[in-house]
């Protein structure tokens, strides 16, 4: 409905700062849009789907900063709140395999700041025993950019991009007792199903995420491994923690021949092979 002035005129055309306050706006939008200034579209998101193995926890740490041609920093963070450019997202512990979905704004705004997603660290932890501290962690990454070289593929027509990761429990020893504990390790894994050395994850472009799905997806090496490579002897009865090249009785590099000695399961049970604890 148009307003009108008490003299019965419409009041935009009675008001004559209107037009010339519209036009300096739309010359100001159409100014920073061409220089990539402070104009800044609604948030957009894109969904990320982390598919783990029973008993993982996923959060998500998004992490933001000015968008490009911006001179505004985001705030300081202040005691005992999270800083304006992070957010996070967590899902628990569940007893079975599963995907936890979250939306991840790629745009945000801190003090007035127009910001963007530039990374997203997916923290994985995992229970291996029954102890409040039987919990191992590792985590994968996504970097986020304006454009991507030539050597990128281009985001997936199917509107999902999926990157693939494997995890793994390195076993040793600790304490008096060379009582047994976990390290989770997860990594990219290649067409072949084999874990390489670096974190799961990959490089996005920004512009091709709204609306579409990027799944994080981990699997569980069924093999335990040694944490230390060359402290533990395989036999056909499992791993035996070696021992006696420093002259004690702790887990420690494998002399030829080799020594033994024994560890504790979190059980409580003295063992001599892992994990079947007796040959």
């Amino acid at each position: 409905m148009t307003a009108f002035t008490e003299r019965g005129k419409p009041l935009l055309y009675n008001n004559p700062f209107t037009w010339r306050s519209l036009g300096h706006a739309l010359a100001v939008s159409l100014l920073a849009l061409a220089t990539g200034g402070c104009v800044f579209a609604p948030a957009e998101n894109f969904t990320l789907q982390a598919e783990v193995p029973a008993d993982f926890r996923v959060k998500a740490d998004a992490f933001y900063v000015p968008a490009t041609g911006e001179t505004c920093e985001a705030p300081p963070r202040q005691r005992g709140k999270v800083a304006p450019n992070r957010k996070f997202f967590t899902s628990e512990y569940q007893s079975v395999a599963r995907t936890s979905e979250f939306q991840i704004p790629l745009t945000t705004r801190a003090g007035g700041c127009p910001l963007v997603l530039r990374s997203l660290k997916l923290n994985l932890d995992a229970k291996w025993g029954t102890h409040w501290s039987h919990i191992g962690g590792d985590f994968a990454s996504l970097a986020f950019r304006d454009v991507l070289g030539p050597d990128f593929p281009a985001f997936p027509g199917a509107g999902v991009q999926e990157f693939q990761g494997q995890c793994q429990w390195l076993f040793r020893t600790v304490g008096p007792n060379r009582a047994i504990v976990k390290i989770l390790h997860c990594r990219a894994i290649d067409a072949d199903g084999q874990m390489l050395n670096r974190m799961a994850g990959g490089v996005l472009q920004r512009d091709q995420l709204p609306g579409r799905t990027v799944r994080m997806v981990f699997k569980m090496a069924r093999q335990e491994q040694p944490y230390y490579r060359g402290w533990w002897f395989e036999t056909p009865g499992g791993w035996k923690p070696c021992t006696g090249r420093w002259g004690t009785s702790n887990e420690e590099w494998c002399t030829h021949p080799p020594t033994f000695t024994d560890f504790k399961l979190p059980d409580g049970r003295t063992c001599t092979v892992y994990p079947n604890c007796t040959e």
